[in-house]
């Protein structure tokens, strides 16, 4: 049987770039922001991979009694640099927290991303002063102040779920 070495060399270029492709995907998926493992190889998930687990804000994620709770979290904790309208202050770099500029700056994240960094930095004169159900509540109110709608089930404070729930400009 005579050889066929552009076979072989073909095949062993097909297998290559089947392997490059699939690990190019994790790489390009990598400027994602939610952190994830799947069969022992460590990639970012990014809200669009897994639709049918992901849920969204307009889900009715939080209650109003929990949002009642974070507004009065806020006034003692964050309305200072925030403002009552929680609308911020540029000149002092201080994000607003509504509306467009709150959408810009999170759409497309989840709420455990918003957890985690406003855990990790808020208040800005005391970062993680406190503890993780007013953080959540506060997250609570925050998605009430931006007409997300409320629902039967308080936000839990369960990290996986929170990265289930993805921040989105509009209903879909």
């Amino acid at each position: 049987m005579k050889s066929r070495p552009h076979s072989t060399i073909r095949r062993a270029a097909v297998v290559l770039v089947a392997v490059v492709g699939f690990s190019a995907s994790y790489v390009v998926s990598g400027f994602s922001r939610t952190p994830h493992v799947t069969s022992g190889f460590s990639r970012t998930v990014s809200s669009q991979d897994s639709p049918a687990a992901r849920r969204s804000v307009w889900d009715g994620v939080y209650t109003d009694e929990q949002a009642k709770r974070g507004e009065a979290q806020y006034a003692r904790n964050c309305e200072a640099c925030h403002g009552t309208d929680l609308a911020g202050n540029q000149v002092d770099e201080i994000p607003a927290l509504v509306w467009d500029a709150f959408l810009t700056q999170w759409g497309d994240r989840t709420l455990r991303d918003l957890y985690e960094t406003v855990n990790r930095s808020m208040p800005r004169d005391n970062p993680k002063s406190l503890n993780a159900r007013a953080y959540i509540d506060v997250i609570a109110y925050l998605l009430q102040a931006n007409k997300f709608p409320s629902g039967s089930r308080e936000l839990g404070l369960n990290s996986a779920a929170l990265g289930e729930i993805v921040i989105e400009r509009t209903k879909k």
